[in-house]
């Protein structure tokens, strides 16, 4: 009888709101964090798995819901070069296989202005939330994983 109460007061709290928020993220699966930045007024990048030599990322993508795999999602990556540019040579798009995976490969990301070298992702997926993120990579590291949560869309 209680967790209805509690049940009720949620959902209460969520109209009041304006809507209804959307499903709770599975326990293990919280969702990725948008840090809302990055080159992405230009359009989408082409599709390719390599720009380069030297560093290679793979990935995951993932429901926040139920922590099931996202197939046919598409990462748009954009890293700078060595000015600390961003050109449509350093960046690339990606299509999750049916296990949510995917591999980049491009040179290693740099360091510029004072930034920690990164990669910056825009994650798209059916019925899921737009995600911009960003992989930092490690100090002297060719590989890196990165693990990206995505929410449902609001109905």
């Amino acid at each position: 009888m209680r967790l209805l109460a509690c049940a009720a007061a949620l959902a209460l709290t969520a109209l009041a709101a304006g809507g209804i928020a959307s499903a709770p993220a599975a326990p293990g699966c919280p969702p990725t964090i948008d840090d809302g930045a990055g080159p992405f007024g230009r359009g989408a990048p082409p599709r390719r798995s390599k720009i380069g030599t030297g560093h290679v990322l793979n990935g995951i993508v993932l429901s926040s819901v139920d922590c099931t795999p996202l197939a046919g999602a598409r990462v748009h990556l954009w890293q700078a070069n060595r000015r600390g540019q961003y050109l449509r040579s350093g960046s690339a798009t990606v299509v999750t296989d049916r296990a949510g995976r995917f591999r980049f490969e491009g040179p290693p990301p740099v360091s510029y202005e004072g930034r920690p070298p990164h990669i910056h992702l825009r994650v798209i997926a059916a019925e899921h939330e737009l995600l911009l993120s960003r992989y930092v990579r490690r100090a002297g590291a060719t590989r890196g994983f990165v693990r990206l949560v995505l929410v449902p869309q609001r109905v």
